[in-house]
């Protein structure tokens, strides 16, 4: 059941404002996962809690939702917009990979509904001090959870240039990762690699552009930056983002109770293809029911509203 396209008039493309964040594919999340009165629901990304709240709405005082979160700013935001809702609340700061144990620990003997959203928020994406974005100066930190002790420049100023080169073609698809890995080892023997600003002025460096350039061909609507997919690779090696997505694909058949269901949004296409693969490799064995024909994106419209939903993804499978 994808999002549809939708065509309308010629519009000012939309963006996100600041301290926002706005969820995708909610519409299509709902349709697909069908929350009914009474159930029990499992967000393994609270983050705002906007999906959180339109299944709050769906499952009713009779239902229960629990929260995972690793940001604790972000858990405590969610918190207080959730609670004035009136259903049973339960919010845990502890990473998805371990919600068999959230689970034991709510004594839940399953879930009806399991939820994930692999996307970085908005708020998390605004803020300078968290260092995900090329759009912000800031510290070089990129942890989603700051219990962590290795930030992005503890990893730049490790990794060999062989592991950095194999990340960024790996996790970005990164083009040119050969050469931003060889540029990111000849800087860091002058001086450490600190700053947001620092990262994407030497990424465009190996890739040739000034960063004074009057032409600047990723400022075109629908053009990508040049440091983004460098961006993305290290903040996926700093949160280890694939192993513990790693762990919930395996966990979460055994979390779900008869005819549970499970969707995941995803927003890159390694992990998107370690979705379709886990959920494809569940059919055949019979761990599922039956999975999403094909994958589900946003539709034109919500593209236009929201540019930051355009590379998201969403799949679903049923337990038998």
């Amino acid at each position: 059941m994808p999002g549809g396209s939708e065509q309308r008039g010629p519009s000012r493309r939309r963006g996100t404002p600041p301290g926002t964040h706005v969820p995708v594919l909610v519409k299509e999340v709902m349709l697909c996962l069908r929350p009914r009165v009474g159930e029990v629901v499992a967000d393994c990304t609270i983050g705002y809690g906007g999906h959180a709240a339109e299944f709050l709405k769906r499952i009713g005082p009779t239902g229960r939702l629990v929260g995972l979160e690793i940001d604790g700013a972000e858990l405590e935001r969610a918190r207080r917009r959730l609670t004035p809702i009136g259903v049973p609340l339960a919010l845990h700061r502890v990473n998805f990979a371990r919600l068999a144990e959230v689970m034991a620990k709510d004594e839940l003997d399953a879930f009806d509904i399991i939820f994930a959203d692999l996307g970085v928020s908005s708020m998390q994406v605004d803020d300078p001090r968290r260092g995900v974005s090329y759009k912000h100066e800031g510290p070089l930190d990129m942890r989603m959870d700051d219990r962590l002790g290795r930030t992005g420049a503890d990893l730049l100023a490790s990794m060999s240039q062989e592991a950095l080169s194999s990340a960024l073609d790996e996790l970005a698809d990164e083009e040119d990762h050969d050469k931003v890995a060889e540029w990111i080892v000849r800087q860091r023997q002058v001086c450490p690699i600190t700053t947001t600003g620092q990262l994407v002025r030497l990424v465009l460096n190996a890739k040739g552009y000034s960063p004074r350039a009057r032409r600047r061909p990723w400022e075109v609507p629908g053009g990508l930056h040049p440091a983004a997919k460098t961006f993305q690779a290290l903040r996926i090696l700093v949160n280890d983002e694939l192993e513990s997505l790693n762990a919930l694909l395996a966990v979460a058949p055994r979390c779900l109770r008869k005819g549970g269901r499970i969707g995941i949004i995803s927003f890159h296409s390694g992990e998107d293809r370690m979705v379709k693969n886990a959920f494809r490799a569940g059919l055949r064995q019979g761990v599922y029911r039956s999975v999403c024909p094909h994958v589900i994106a946003p539709s034109a419209r919500e593209s236009r509203d929201n540019p930051r939903s355009s590379s998201a993804k969403f799949r679903w499978a049923c337990v038998p």
